[in-house]
């Protein structure tokens, strides 16, 4: 199989495309074979060396995320058959055309998504799903802001939440993108209008923060009593003073949250429920995933390159078979 592998920590120049034999599967996994592989920030930080992969995984092979079809599977493994369509979320070794996932941490894809729409799906689609639905907890009617909306989770939260019923209000930096996201059903404002904008509709009941520290302090002041911060992103920092008395008038809750710690049976949760709540809405198309751009594999640096740079809307992805 041909992967992408870290040798050591540090920027692109650690990056290389190398060949090494098919994995095996056994027990309840399956062989997934795969064209298109989505990057996302944990691969950055996992290339610096500050996010390594969690036991079980390759440790130099990164990617998170899978979407391809199955061409084996364990002896255990019943869930599904060769030729079947999947896409999931993997502890790492996501950046291969060959990879190994736990039969319960996919879902079946839809037949009206192509291999390159599917590709651009699970991490964003999955990760937005439990933050926004499961752990906050959003219900219709309520407000949803989204802190940095045009990448992939926030373009996938605030279509999973538009569908839900509820009313989102999104933040982009990126002036040319912002007609994108309303198309999504979104609210666009500029990210320094926030706390007017939120306060006049109520205050914000949900804010998915994708930016990090440099939002706390606003976030807490754009927040409705009883309102639910979760924690996803961080790449604009990590480190930001606390307002108590803020979080506490307004009983309101901060979460912090990562899938790809999680024990097997918390993953399997969170891929079952986006299989059952989100894949219907990418079925009929009222959902839809978004592509930034596709580099070759043997262009991974240039795609590390692209996922570090802002204005991006949606998911930069690998092309194994360019």
């Amino acid at each position: 199989m041909r992967v992408i592998v870290f040798n050591g920590a540090g920027g692109n120049e650690v990056i290389d495309l190398v060949e090494r034999a098919d994995p095996l599967p056994t027990g309840d996994d399956v062989l997934v074979a795969v064209r298109y592989a989505g990057l996302n920030p944990a691969d950055i930080a996992q290339r610096e060396g500050r996010y390594p992969a969690p036991p079980g995984s390759p440790p130099d092979v990164p990617g998170i995320e899978v979407s391809g079809t199955v061409i084996a599977f364990g002896p255990t493994a019943r869930r599904f058959a060769i030729g079947d369509r999947v896409f999931g979320i993997v502890g790492g070794g996501g950046l291969a055309d060959r990879v190994l996932v736990h039969e319960r941490h996919v879902a079946a894809v839809p037949d009206v998504l192509d291999d390159l729409a599917a590709a651009a799906v699970p991490e964003a689609f999955v990760t937005a799903h439990d933050a926004v639905m499961s752990q906050a907890q959003l219900r219709p009617g309520e407000l949803l802001v989204v802190n940095g909306a045009n990448g992939g989770v926030g373009t996938a939260a605030v279509q999973i939440a538009a569908v839900s019923g509820a009313r989102v209000l999104a933040t982009v930096r990126t002036e040319s993108l912002r007609d994108d996201v309303t198309k999504l059903g979104a609210t666009v404002i500029a990210p320094d209008d926030l706390v007017e904008r939120a306060v006049a509709e109520g205050g914000a009941d949900v804010i998915l923060e994708l930016v990090g520290s440099p939002n706390l302090d606003p976030d807490l002041r754009a927040l409705a009593v009883k309102g639910r911060i979760v924690i996803v992103g961080t790449g604009g920092g990590t480190e930001a003073p606390l307002d108590l008395r803020k979080l506490m008038g307004r009983r309101a809750r901060l979460m912090g949250t990562v899938l790809r710690a999680r024990p097997l049976e918390e993953k399997a949760l969170a891929v079952q429920s986006f299989a059952r709540e989100v894949v219907p809405h990418l079925a009929t198309g009222r959902i839809v995933s978004l592509v930034d751009q596709v580099f070759p594999a043997e262009d991974a640096g240039a795609a590390f390159d692209r996922l570090e740079a802002s204005g991006k809307l949606g998911k930069v992805l690998l092309d194994f078979d360019a």
